[in-house]
């Protein structure tokens, strides 16, 4: 469950930069360029959550 919520709250981060960097480059968007950057957002935040949270781990089939 921990893991759970340390996933979104990464992602959210993410998103929260990416945001930002995002409206610092472009003052508005059109609809579709904001689903685009919508899109990117939540998957590049959560490769970035599930990237940071694996390495901790060790890798599948690993002794722990």
């Amino acid at each position: 469950m921990a893991r759970m919520f340390t996933q979104a709250a990464l992602t959210g981060a993410f998103c929260l930069v990416f945001a930002l960097v995002v409206d610092t480059v472009m003052d508005a968007l059109a609809l579709g360029a904001f689903l685009a950057v919508s899109f990117a957002s939540g998957f590049l935040g959560s490769l970035f959550a599930q990237t940071v949270l694996r390495r901790g781990r060790p890798a599948q089939g690993e002794a722990e």
